[in-house]
């Protein structure tokens, strides 16, 4: 995004900004289901389905205040799960990081991954959960993988008390099938330590670089690669 790019990527003339533009549609809708052979013939306009889903991630906004000109919410929840379920929504991920990074005239397949995490309070009910004593969290942990572009690659979530180094294989497990190209990852301190080389070594040809933060360092900070 630049002043120059700015016009290109401004979305006041949709309904909704999180709506999809047609040459954004033309990328998804060959990874979208086909109708089925048998059966009665699909009436819902998958488009809208993806761009209902969209808005729901872009607001915050519960399943029942999804606004009326959507399919309805229990349609959308249904083709949501479903996809969930089958990898779909991986899937489409997985092309669109190859595209852009096309675009930007690098290889489709990263050779190097960034590793992080984030610890968020959640509700007693439901998924795993546990208490991230260094976060003083308790809750869950969403664990990425980026490439050096900023593109999400895969995201693994467990419970908040697993600590970094103990999570970072779950991630690595899920890099192998989809970019198995990747076989360096650069973290931070909370990476480091023999334990997890000597799984990463174990689970294949892993080079595993440790960026440390500075002491003097305070607040947020960007570290080198």
């Amino acid at each position: 995004w630049t002043e120059i790019t700015r016009r290109q990527y401004r979305r006041d003339d949709l309904a909704y900004a999180s709506d999809l533009r047609d040459r954004e549609w033309a990328l998804l809708a060959p990874l979208m289901p086909p109708q089925k052979r048998y059966g009665r013939p699909r009436r819902t306009e998958l488009r809208r389905v993806v761009e209902a889903v969209l808005y729901i991630v872009s607001t915050g906004c519960q399943w029942r205040a999804l606004p009326h000109d959507f399919p309805p919410y229990t349609t959308v929840q249904g083709y949501f799960y479903a996809w969930l379920r089958e990898g779909r929504w991986e899937a489409i991920n997985h092309v669109l990081v190859m595209l852009s990074r096309e675009q930007e005239g690098r290889e489709a397949t990263p050779s190097v991954g960034i590793l992080d995490s984030q610890s968020v309070k959640t509700a007693e009910n439901g998924g795993p959960r546990g208490y991230d004593a260094g976060k003083k969290i308790k809750g869950r942990k969403r664990h990425i993988a980026t490439d050096t572009l900023g593109h999400l690659i895969v995201s693994v979530v467990h419970a908040a008390n697993i600590q970094d180094r103990d999570g970072a294989p779950l991630v690595a497990e899920k890099i192998r099938p989809l970019f198995p190209w990747l076989r360096r990852l650069i973290a931070d301190g909370g990476y480091a330590g023999e334990k997890l080389q000597k799984v990463l070594a174990r689970m294949g040809d892993w080079v595993l670089d440790i960026v440390k933060r500075s002491d003097r360092a305070q607040g947020f900070v960007l570290l080198p690669k």
